[in-house]
């Protein structure tokens, strides 16, 4: 285990501990204890990973700022925009990462005939497992485990593909995702295999930007099924490409902060990071 991923253990059991205990408001002291910090060290570690205080950071993961952000959301989102499917912000998402589906035979034969390059990297929320066709990134996902049973969950997604280790520019590329600085970032392409259903729905998170949230049911409207809420959970659960197709940002109507493919503590992680790095993101982030 490298340095990063302890750093970002030891931030998720201190996002955990904090979610668990929020009604008795535990203080810094109390935190950096139960990660077997000092406070110093416990406050360092977290702004730097974070960008703002452990207190500034509970407030962005917290339901009344999630109802905020929902709000706000659907205060700006116009019939226009429902019938396309984009907001503003979210079209200059969709000009930065383009979704292009499987051919019916590639998504039939289980990968046959598709070489792909897989690599591992870090990110701020632990390790992930990336991989790439000659036409985009195919997968993407945390490694909840071992880097062996990243691998075996890959070669499960495209059990009859043909595979090797390797770092390409496809995946160097998206990989600028979790960088400061957006101007590196090219065009994303992703590979992807899916019903019509899910490529649309997975088309659709794009649009919500960084430091924003959507819910199942605008995501239904969207798509212009609203009576496909439970369809739509199903699609965002089966999102094969973390962070990138952002459905981490999709929470419940009410506020929770609800599951996540990947653990509900690494989308708080997520959620909470991506609103103290929006200072960054109003200005340089296309997502």
């Amino acid at each position: 285990m490298n340095q990063s991923d302890i750093n970002y253990d030891r931030i998720a059991e201190a996002i955990d501990y904090i979610r668990t205990h929020f009604k008795s408001q535990p203080d810094l002291n109390e935190v950096a204890k139960k990660i077997h910090l000092s406070p110093f060290h416990f406050q360092r570690l977290f702004t730097e990973w974070a960008g703002t205080s452990p207190k500034k950071f509970l407030q962005y993961i917290s339901i009344e700022h999630a109802k905020k952000m929902l709000k706000e959301r659907q205060s700006t989102l116009s019939v226009t925009a429902f019938e396309s499917g984009l907001s503003g912000t979210g079209r200059l998402h969709d000009l930065f990462i383009n979704i292009e589906g499987m051919t019916p035979a590639e998504y039939k034969q289980g990968g046959k005939n598709l070489f792909i390059h897989y690599s591992f990297a870090e990110s701020p929320f632990g390790n992930i497992i990336i991989a790439s066709t000659n036409k985009g990134i195919c997968y993407m996902a945390f490694c909840k485990e071992s880097d062996d049973h990243a691998l075996t969950l890959l070669i499960n997604h495209f059990p009859h593909a043909q595979y090797e280790q390797r770092l390409d520019r496809i995946q160097q590329n998206a990989l600028f995702i979790f960088q400061h600085d957006w101007t590196k970032l090219n065009q994303i392409k992703l590979h992807l295999k899916g019903s019509d259903f899910q490529l649309k729905v997975w088309q659709a998170l794009l649009t919500i930007s960084s430091g924003h949230l959507s819910t199942y049911g605008t995501i239904a409207h969207t798509i212009e099924k609203p009576n496909a809420s439970r369809a739509v959970g199903t699609a965002i659960g089966s999102n094969p490409v973390a962070y990138l197709i952002p459905c981490h940002r999709v929470i419940q109507s009410t506020g929770e902060i609800g599951g996540y493919r990947w653990g509900s503590t690494r989308k708080a992680a997520i959620l909470g990071w991506e609103a103290s790095q929006n200072k960054y993101t109003d200005i340089q982030s296309p997502l």
